[in-house]
C-alpha cells in the first residue's frame, strides 16, 4: 500500500496536487477549510476548472480519497502538503495567512517525523520562518519548500511530467525522503537549501515578466518605426539562446498575480536588504502596471473616443484553459474602457462569471456573434483556440465596422481567412501605437 498523502487548501493548487498524487495510487486526504468548497468536493467537482482533475478526484472518491475540513486529519499522514493558492492583494504583495494557519493547526496533530511538504509560493526567508515555527508545534516534524510550476489548463500533465523539481530543505533526511517520493515523476530533482529553493521560483518569474515587459517595449518601438514585431518574434523564436516558447508574444501585460508577487517580493528585498541596489523588478512591475492602458488608448485612437462607442471582448480569463477570472487583466481592461465611455460586450468560452463581482456595465453574452453585433471594435484579449475556429464570415457581417484589435496577435495564422471576408486586423507591434 502507497504512502497516504494530505493536502491542506483545495483551490486550483491543491486539487491539481491531490488528482495527481491519486493518479498514482496514493490513498489521499483532502482538508480545506471553506465548506462550500467541500461540498463541491464530496460532489466530485474541483472549485475551478481544469483538465482531468474533477476525474480523478470522482474516481478516488470510490475508495482512496476522503474529504476533511478538520486539520486533525493529517494524522496518518507521512507527507501533507500545504497548497495553497497564495493569496495576493491588489499591489501583487503575497497574503501568507493560510498557509501560516495551516501549520498552527496541523502542527500538533503530525505523526513523529511527518515532512510538511510546501508548494504554495513564499517570499524569500519565509520558509525557514515556517520550519522554525513547525519544529515548536511538532519537534520530529520537518519542512520542506518545493514551489509549484504549473500552468492553467495543463496543471495535471506539469505536475507529473514537470522536467524538473526543486527541493529545498534544511534537512538531508527530509530531502531523501521527498525525493524518493517524488521518484515517479522521473524528473530531474535539484536539492538545495529552503532560501535558494524560494529565490529559485522568483528568478523563473521575474525572469518571464521581464521577457513579457521586453516584448512589448520592442513591439511599441517596432510599430514606431515602420516594423512588424511579429516578424521579427519569429526570428527571435529560432535563435538557440532565446527559443521556440519564450514569452516574447507582444500584448497587453501579464495578470493572475504570479509574475507580480514575484516581482513585488525581489523589489521589496532589494529595498530592504540592498538600499535598492536591484531596481528592476520594481520598474518592470511598474511598467505592467500601465500597460493595460496601451487598449483604450489605441481604441479611443481608432474610433475618435470612445464615448458611446459599441466595444466588443473576446476572451476574458487571464489565460486560456481556465475558467477563472480572478485578477484578470482583461476584466481590468473592460472597466478601463467603460470609464472612458464605451459600451463593453464581453464573451469568454470557460469563464465563471459568478466567481467575482463584475464591472458595473459590462455585458456578458453566449456567443462570440452576440458579443460582435453592431460593434464599433472587436478587441480580442485572450488566446482561446475557439477563436480561429469561429465563422469569420458571419463575425463580420454581425459587426458595424469589421475591425478586430488582436492584442496577442494570435489570429496571424488566420489572416488570409480575415481578408477574403473583408475583416480587418489590427495588431500591437504594427503601425502607430
Amino acid at each position: 500500500m502507497r504512502e497516504r498523502i494530505a493536502v491542506i487548501g483545495m483551490w486550483h493548487l491543491g486539487c491539481s496536487i491531490a488528482a495527481s498524487w491519486l493518479r498514482l495510487g496514493h490513498p489521499l486526504v483532502a482538508i480545506e477549510f471553506d465548506l462550500n468548497v467541500v461540498k463541491g468536493l464530496r460532489a466530485g467537482h474541483a472549485p475551478l476548472f481544469e483538465p482531468e482533475v474533477d476525474n480523478e478526484i470522482a474516481i478516488g472518491l470510490e475508495c482512496v480519497l476522503q474529504i476533511s475540513s478538520y486539520a486533525e486529519q493529517v494524522a496518518g499522514c507521512p507527507f501533507v502538503f500545504i497548497a495553497f493558492d497564495t493569496p495576493v492583494a491588489d499591489d501583487d504583495t503575497p497574503d501568507l495567512t493560510p498557509i501560516r494557519q495551516a501549520i498552527e493547526l496541523c502542527g500538533p496533530h503530525l505523526d513523529p517525523d511527518a515532512v510538511v511538504i510546501v508548494s504554495s509560493q513564499l517570499p524569500v526567508g519565509e520558509a525557514r520562518r515556517l520550519r522554525t515555527r513547525l519544529k515548536e508545534l511538532a519537534p520530529t516534524s520537518e519542512l520542506v519548500y518545493s514551489p509549484e510550476n504549473l500552468r492553467l489548463g495543463e496543471a495535471m500533465q506539469c505536475y507529473m511530467r514537470p522536467g524538473h523539481i526543486v527541493v529545498g530543505s534544511d534537512s538531508e533526511k527530509a530531502a531523501n525522503r521527498v525525493e524518493a517520493l517524488f521518484a515517479p515523476m522521473k524528473a530531474k530533482i535539484f536539492r538545495m537549501n529552503l532560501p535558494s529553493a524560494e529565490m529559485t521560483k522568483h528568478c523563473i518569474n521575474s525572469f518571464l515578466a521581464t521577457s513579457v515587459t521586453l516584448a512589448n517595449q520592442w513591439a511599441d518601438i517596432a510599430a514606431a518605426t515602420g516594423g512588424d514585431y511579429g516578424s521579427i518574434a519569429a526570428v527571435l523564436r529560432t535563435d538557440p539562446r532565446i527559443g521556440e516558447r519564450a514569452y516574447i508574444t507582444p500584448g497587453v501585460g501579464f495578470s493572475g498575480g504570479t509574475l507580480g508577487r514575484d516581482l513585488r517580493v525581489l523589489d521589496a528585498t532589494s529595498r530592504d536588504l540592498l538600499e535598492g541596489a536591484a531596481p528592476i523588478f520594481g520598474q518592470v512591475w511598474e511598467y505592467n502596471s500601465s500597460r493595460m492602458e496601451v487598449v483604450a488608448r489605441r481604441a479611443s485612437a481608432l474610433l475618435g473616443g470612445l464615448d458611446g462607442k459599441r466595444v466588443a471582448l473576446l476572451g476574458m480569463t487571464y489565460k486560456p484553459g481556465t475558467s477563472t477570472l480572478r485578477r484578470s487583466l482583461p476584466l481590468m481592461i473592460a472597466k478601463d474602457l467603460l470609464n472612458h465611455g464605451a459600451i463593453v460586450v464581453a464573451h469568454d468560452p470557460r469563464a465563471d462569471w459568478n466567481e467575482i463581482t463584475l464591472p458595473a456595465g459590462l455585458v456578458i453574452v453566449e456567443s462570440p456573434y452576440d458579443a460582435v453585433k453592431d460593434s464599433d471594435l472587436t478587441i480580442l484579449l485572450t488566446e482561446w483556440p475557439e477563436y480561429r475556429q469561429v465563422d469569420f464570415g458571419k463575425l463580420a457581417s454581425a459587426m458595424k465596422q469589421p475591425v478586430i484589435f488582436d492584442t496577442k496577435d494570435f489570429l496571424r495564422p488566420c489572416q488570409d481567412q480575415l481578408k477574403a471576408v473583408g475583416l480587418y486586423r489590427i495588431v500591437l507591434g504594427q503601425g502607430d501605437v
